[in-house]
């Protein structure tokens, strides 16, 4: 059928339309955020050139809409993010780098219990007790130099298996590679599991399932270094947890490494969450902040250092994460404690998706055996990782006095506003439980 030329005009002028409209509906969406993270319905890498952008526009506008709709996350806590993809038999090292009392045991167990995962509980500890137990969170700079070298020399042999450079640091010296004092042996089922730990055998042979930490110990005794190097080995993928490396600058040299596959898990914390935690659980070292809550008056001689170290490390430590330098690439994520306790399952998925492992269905069942437990048990228990975690969150306001909030949120409000937390001005809005203190807020990790 042949065309006027007024029919062919009006079809191009209705072709400019579509594409113009298409493009505005593009353009008000973040594409700004969405170009940075490759966040795509495909898991393709976006691109965000007009080029693109017009050709999605004569594929119809519903389709363009629709598009748009699936690139934007279904909520803010569950971002669809586009991964790359990994080498499987690829060798994954991943650091869970923390602070005391932040949630680090419970994230520690998301790696512990999967089969292919070798995993070590604070193995820095013997690193500080070693060398400066006193001095560990001094902000004398050449006193930090001595203990981060030490560490950060013994996580690259931990990660290469080389788990008789521990021993160095073991008091006393382990005697033909065999000792009882590695802290917290029990954390770890690679440690407490054959070939370490021959009395976990039964009598057919199979694996037996140890109740607790100390019962690790009872069965197993003295671990062998050798032993453990070689279940290390035996093992896909390992895992450490430590809470005495302050900020991840700290770590460059070990993320820059080509030879460890280095990944950086950064959990942080409310510090006021933080704070009333350390006071149940350190009563000595935190007395005199117990006496301040009881009695109302700040005592003269307590340690306010003990929080504002927390929340200048933190600062330090996640302004450098979010900046998102290029040695940090694909290397690094940042978790909040509160966000794993109210969605530990989809969390939990985000993080191996980003570590490149599979999830395997025993940590699943981990988790929702282990976040559904009772606050009084949680709260009677120091170090259990059973406990109801949404109810745990927030559970510090109703254990801090106002006053030690207000002054915890006026010390730490650069961080606070950085992680997403609200600030409370009144006794009211504090114990107000129904109300969250917590911004939804995305942290998506950059590739």
């Amino acid at each position: 059928m042949q065309c006027s030329w007024k029919s062919m005009v009006l079809l191009a002028l209705a072709s400019i339309a579509i594409q113009y409209t298409a493009i505005r509906t593009f353009s008000t969406k973040p594409f700004s955020l969405l170009c940075s993270v490759g966040l795509t319905p495909t898991g393709h890498a976006v691109n965000c050139s007009l080029r693109d952008l017009t050709r999605l526009g004569q594929e119809t506008l519903e389709a363009s809409d629709q598009g748009c709709d699936e690139l934007l996350p279904q909520s803010p806590s569950s971002p669809s993010v586009s991964f790359p993809s990994y080498n499987a038999n690829k060798r994954t090292h991943i650091l869970i780098l923390a602070t005391t009392r932040s949630g680090s045991s419970f994230v520690g167990q998301l790696f512990n219990q999967h089969p292919e995962v070798f995993y070590l509980f604070e193995p820095l500890y013997h690193v500080q007790l070693a060398l400066l137990p006193r001095l560990a969170q001094s902000r004398n700079l050449a006193e930090r130099r001595v203990i981060l070298g030490a560490a950060r020399d013994l996580l690259r042999s931990l990660y290469h298996c080389h788990l008789s450079s521990l021993e160095s640091y073991i008091r006393p010296r382990p005697a033909n590679h065999s000792t009882d004092k590695l802290f917290r042996r029990g954390a770890s089922r690679s440690l407490c599991s054959p070939p370490v730990c021959e009395a976990q055998l039964g009598r057919e042979g199979q694996s037996l399932v140890l109740s607790d930490e100390g019962e690790c110990m009872r069965r197993c005794g003295p671990i062998n270094v050798s032993l453990a190097a070689d279940a290390c080995r035996a093992k896909r993928h390992a895992a450490i947890k430590t809470v005495r490396i302050p900020q991840i600058s700290d770590l460059r040299a070990l993320i820059e490494d080509p030879r460890l596959n280095l990944k950086v898990v950064q959990l942080v914390r409310d510090p006021r969450g933080i704070l009333a935690s350390r006071i149940e659980t350190f009563r000595d070292t935190y007395r005199l902040w117990r006496l301040w809550r009881a009695t109302g008056r700040r005592p003269h001689n307590l340690d306010l250092g003990q929080i504002n170290t927390v929340c200048e490390d933190f600062l330090r430590s996640v302004s450098t994460g979010l900046a998102r330098p290029a040695w940090l690439r694909g290397r690094y994520i940042l978790l909040r404690y509160e966000d794993l306790a109210r969605f530990p399952l989809q969390k939990t998925r985000e993080l191996y998706r980003f570590l490149g492992l599979v999830l395997d269905h025993s940590v699943e069942d981990w988790i929702i055996n282990n976040t559904r437990g009772s606050s009084d048990l949680s709260s009677r228990q120091k170090f259990t990782t059973v406990r109801d975690s949404a109810a745990n969150a927030e559970n510090w306001r109703v254990k801090l006095s106002f006053d030690m909030v207000v002054y915890t949120q006026t010390v730490c409000q650069p961080l606070l506003e950085l992680l997403g937390y609200k600030t409370v001005y009144h006794p009211r809005e504090l114990r107000n439980l129904s109300h969250s203190l917590v911004e939804d807020r995305t942290f998506l990790p950059f590739f």
